[in-house]
């Protein structure tokens, strides 16, 4: 990426705990897809999401990784929803507790919700042979 601005600590921080939880490949290709335009979000979102909160003590990963399918889901973000639900089969969650969350949200956000949330783990369950 032309024009890629130095990488802070807190950057640092932040980028080996969003490889841990999203995978490495993920990550590494949403940097080196960075441009001079989006660099800042990349910046961003690594200090400030993955270093600042989810580096803080109080919550465990697959804690935070239940809060974010619930929130991606409320928002009605696939995107964002199908990328934290691998990392939250990274962070140790089960499909028997995916559904339970999946259910959750049928009720708290309705049903299209949550058919989406169904619909979407079943292609992530296939891409990651669970």
């Amino acid at each position: 990426m032309s024009g890629q601005k130095p990488r802070s600590e807190k950057f640092e921080r932040g980028l080996k705990t969003r490889r841990a939880v999203l995978g490495a490949d993920y990550v590494d290709t949403s940097l080196e897809q960075a441009d001079e335009f989006n660099w800042a979000m990349q910046q961003l979102t690594t200090e400030w999401c993955w270093d600042e909160i989810w580096n803080r003590p109080g919550l465990e990963r697959r804690d935070r990784s239940i809060l974010n399918l619930g929130m991606t889901a409320a928002l009605n973000r696939p995107q964002e929803f199908k990328l934290h639900l691998r990392g939250a089969l990274n962070n140790g969650l089960t499909k028997d507790e995916l559904k339970e969350i999946f259910l959750q949200i049928g009720v708290y956000c309705g049903v299209p919700a949550a058919l989406d949330c169904f619909r979407i783990a079943k292609d992530v369950f296939k891409e990651m042979d669970v």
